[in-house]
């Protein structure tokens, strides 16, 4: 076979031209009948997700959706025991309720009295959750395991029976702390009663919530510092920076998404106590013992002022609601910043 031979069988064919205009209908009929199946391709995948959400949305709705209703209902009426019973209607008073409790000093006493007791417990949780995850960090693989085991029982241990625990512990003639702290030289605390006032007792009932709230923190911060990358770590110790300045300047900011998460619902839980400090005080708590939650629940069910109680309880929404306000302005900060 000659050069000319063999090159001219490699040619391929010439495809021949085609006018700008030519078959211009065919393209434009394939490319519209192509066009709407890509837009419902499209289309379809989109509408997916909330397909997937909409019996989780239900479920609030009903849930979380009525009984919210429902409570800004009652907070703009007059709604007794009668009203209960069905003796009389429920009748309409506008913001009455909400200008009857905010001009009572009670109702302040009981708010700052919430705002501390959920701030020290918010701080002591955190600090002891963060130092039980370092902890847990520089620990062989067997005192880790014992540890996580301990944090998830005592986690998902029962409000009413850690309580009742609680209630031992610091009991006046038969509490083990009283007997133990009696043991120590010049210390006599034989039948000291640690609810004999509100701000001791609420340190005893922080100290429930916060042992109940630390395994939680302490096993989200241990996962999380599995994500800090070691040779960032590594680079500042040769940078001459200590113990705290790696954990300041490495450590802190990688964990600030999970300690922001983590800071505002422990704020919105401890706000939110109730049983701990219900069954601690049998069921009534004294005035120095009330917390906005078993204020509104003595005002709604004690007093039978279903009213007022909701304008309590309405309150307690808004305030968390300002809470949750700063927890998403964080992470869309922390959002941008990334």
């Amino acid at each position: 076979m000659s050069a000319a031979d063999t090159t001219t069988a490699k040619v391929p064919p010439t495809r021949p031209s085609t006018p700008p205009g030519a078959g211009g209908g065919a393209g434009e009929g394939a490319g519209g009948a192509e066009r709407p199946a890509r837009r419902r391709r499209a289309g379809g995948p989109a509408a997916l997700p909330w397909a997937l959400l909409a019996p989780c949305l239900l479920v609030l709705l009903l849930v979380l959706g009525y009984p919210l209703a429902r409570l800004v209902t009652l907070s703009f009426q007059k709604f007794g025991q009668p009203q209960l019973w069905g003796f009389q209607e429920p009748e309409p008073v506008g913001f009455a309720n909400f200008a009857r409790i905010l001009g009572d000093g009670e109702f302040w006493a009981v708010v700052v009295r919430t705002v501390v007791f959920a701030g020290g417990a918010v701080v002591l949780t955190m600090v002891l959750g963060m130092l039980t995850a370092l902890l847990l960090q520089r620990v062989s693989g067997w005192v880790k395991t014992l540890v996580n085991i301990a944090l998830v029982a005592s986690w998902g241990m029962p409000v009413i029976v850690a309580t009742a625990i609680f209630k031992w512990l610091f009991d006046t003639d038969y509490g083990v702390l009283n007997w133990l702290l009696s043991r120590l030289p010049g210390v006599d605390m034989t039948g000291h009663n640690w609810f004999a006032d509100g701000p001791q007792g609420l340190a005893v009932i922080m100290l429930l919530v916060v042992w109940g709230a630390v395994p939680f923190v302490a096993i989200t911060l241990s996962a999380g510092l599995t994500q800090v990358p070691k040779e960032l770590e590594e680079a500042a110790r040769l940078d001459g920076a200590g113990s705290w300045g790696v954990f300041r300047y490495v450590t802190l900011p990688v964990l600030k998404p999970i300690i922001v998460m983590l800071t505002t619902l422990s704020v919105i839980w401890d706000m939110g106590v109730f049983p701990q400090v219900f069954v601690m005080r049998n069921g009534h708590p004294e005035a120095e013992f009330q917390l906005l939650t078993t204020y509104s629940y003595d005002k709604a069910f004690v007093v039978n002022d279903y009213g007022g109680g909701s304008a309590i309880a309405l309150v307690t929404v808004v305030l968390l609601l300002g809470v949750v306000a700063v927890y998403m302005r964080q992470m869309l900060k922390i959002g941008e910043v990334e």
